[in-house]
């Protein structure tokens, strides 16, 4: 799958790692869906952006999607609670490329106080062009379902 559209939220501890990644995707030539927050310092709940990239990938408005929060943690637990939404925490390249190969993820989630922007560019670029082993793994990614 090539993903062409991209949605993207964060919290206030993840607003900075995501406009920096939100640039990289322009950048890239991505469509991109800009969900909020729109700012580091008014503090906000990381489940509500969590579940508008969940929706919106679901839903097929975008292909793909990114969620950054302080750890990556919350708002991958939050995304991971809507069906059709699979969030795979990275913290390098390798689970990135993994996430995909191996569990076919549509949403990356990485942690803005644990991950290097440089890394999280990697895990980025890697996520978005890795596809799907198939084969043996599909029968278990249908089993999350």
């Amino acid at each position: 799958m090539t993903f062409k559209s991209i949605a993207i939220a964060a919290d206030h501890a993840g607003f900075d790692l995501k406009s920096t990644l939100l640039e990289e995707l322009k950048s890239a030539g991505y469509e991109v869906l800009d969900l909020g927050t729109k700012d580091a310092t008014t503090s906000v709940d990381y489940p509500d952006f969590g579940r508008l990239v969940a929706e919106s990938v679901a839903s097929g408005k975008a292909d793909a999607g990114v969620v950054v929060c302080g750890t990556g943690i919350g708002i991958s637990i939050a995304v991971n609670r809507h069906p059709g939404a699979r969030a795979a925490l990275c913290h390098d390249v390798t689970s990135a490329r993994l996430s995909r190969e191996h569990n076919d993820a549509n949403v990356l989630a990485l942690g803005a106080r644990m991950t290097g922007e440089q890394v999280a560019k990697d895990c980025l670029h890697t996520f978005l062009n890795t596809e799907f082993a198939g084969d043996r793994h599909a029968r278990r990614v249908q089993k999350l379902g």
